[in-house]
């Protein structure tokens, strides 16, 4: 991996503020009202009863080869295959992510299949991913790049779903995907920093003010307990400043945290939770590695200023932006390595880091609001280069945590 002249401390202080300001914005998570056929008045119900249905079947051939690192490839254009599915097909998406719909001229970025370089991904197959599912809860537990992946799982699935027998419910902090005849809660759980903090409520929170409680999850694990498959992610929420507001102890003894050391404590409180209450032998646990940002274009295009905003093809050759903490990553090796059961670690950040060509930009919404023409007028202010359209980059996170379900799933006589 080679990795780009790094700027100053001072300038990522100066420009990192102000970027993540400005887009995380448009993360604020809305009020979306969804039209329910039927299942209204049970909405207070977070699972289906489990239910008995066809064996499944894996065989050798369905599963990645051991050793092969899914995580090292190229992007290879692929209009025959990809997308996987269509915006327009996908009735559950938010206006935050739905570029063509926003006035994206081009849609390349659609086309774009992961290719490792030792072995080939299995190919997504959604009844596939019913059956492993069938009578279970998966949960997305993270910020709103996590919400996106939850989104694309959703429309991964949703059409093989016969009408009536699909549900989109919110109830905060939780969007629940139940899929009725298969008995399958698919969830998402907004926590930004996975332990409790201000900025917890579903709706009304910012990232201007930050304040978290590093040896705490109670509030939140509350909704992870007894959870079949639990995907966790944090990171960009931290990168706000290199310091945090945090209290470690009891809640009334705040201070001031290097935002590096503020994880870390982070990491080993949910960690704890973890060994506490995870069964081994019934629950799996996944961790996404830190969605990248592609917030200046000198770093992929040398004596260049701008960002993401129309680029349209993926990085070629090695990279790895600024954006993108070593340390932090560093740290949740530390942690998941001294861990005693087992997280996979799904690391997505390097494949990702190439796609500078595949975020919302600003053909997006900003307070809940589409981007004016003005602001469309001004990208190096208003380009959204944090957030991913879809159908795109998410798609592949999801095509990688089917492979791993599908590498550890027992068949059974």
């Amino acid at each position: 991996m080679v990795k780009t002249r790094l700027p100053s401390d001072r300038q990522i202080q100066a420009l990192f503020p102000i970027a993540l300001v400005s887009i995380l914005i448009l993360g604020v998570a809305r009020v979306v009202v969804d039209h329910l056929r039927s299942h209204h008045g049970s909405l207070a119900k977070v699972f289906f009863q489990r239910r008995a249905g066809p064996r499944v079947f894996i065989t050798e051939g369905d599963r990645i080869k051991d050793g092969c690192n899914v995580f090292e490839g190229t992007w290879v254009s692929d209009n025959a295959s990809y997308p996987l599915y269509r915006e327009e097909s996908c009735p559950y998406l938010v206006k935050q992510v739905t570029c063509l719909k926003n006035g994206r001229p081009d849609s390349l970025y659609q086309n774009w299949r992961w290719q490792p370089s030792g072995c080939n991904l299995p190919r997504f197959d959604p009844l596939m991913m019913l059956k492993m599912l069938r009578g279970k809860r998966l949960m997305f537990v993270g910020d709103s790049i996590h919400r996106a992946q939850f989104d694309s799982l959703v429309c991964l699935l949703q059409t093989s779903i016969p009408r009536g027998k699909k549900a989109l419910l919110r109830i905060p902090p939780r969007k629940i995907f139940k899929i009725e005849d298969y008995g399958i809660s698919i969830e998402y759980y907004w926590a930004p920093f996975i332990v409790e903090s201000i900025s917890d409520h579903a709706t009304n929170h910012t990232v201007h003010k930050r304040m978290v409680r590093l040896d705490s999850v109670a509030n939140h694990s509350k909704y992870w307990e007894g959870v079949d498959v639990l995907v966790f992610e944090s990171y960009v929420w931290w990168m706000y400043k290199p310091v945090i507001n945090a209290s470690y102890g009891t809640s009334f003894n705040v201070r001031v945290y290097n935002v590096t050391t503020a994880y870390r404590l982070a990491l080993e409180t949910w960690a704890n939770w973890l060994e506490a209450n995870i069964n081994p032998l019934t629950q799996k646990v996944f961790f996404m590695s830190m969605s990248p940002t592609h917030l200046w274009s000198w770093e992929w295009r040398p004596g260049s200023d701008e960002n993401c905003f129309n680029e349209m093809h993926p990085i070629q050759g090695p990279y790895w932006g600024t954006g993108s903490n070593l340390e932090i990553m560093e740290i949740l090796h530390s942690v998941l390595k001294g861990l005693k059961i087992n997280v996979t670690l799904l690391n997505i950040t390097q494949l990702s880091e190439y796609r500078k060509d595949a975020h919302t930009s600003v053909f997006t919404e900003r307070k809940g609001k589409l981007l004016t023409k003005e602001e469309k007028a001004d990208p190096k202010r208003f380009a959204d280069c944090i957030h991913w359209c879809l159908p795109g980059v998410p798609d592949a996170w999801n095509e990688i945590l089917y492979a791993y379900m599908l590498k550890d799933y027992q068949n059974t006589p």
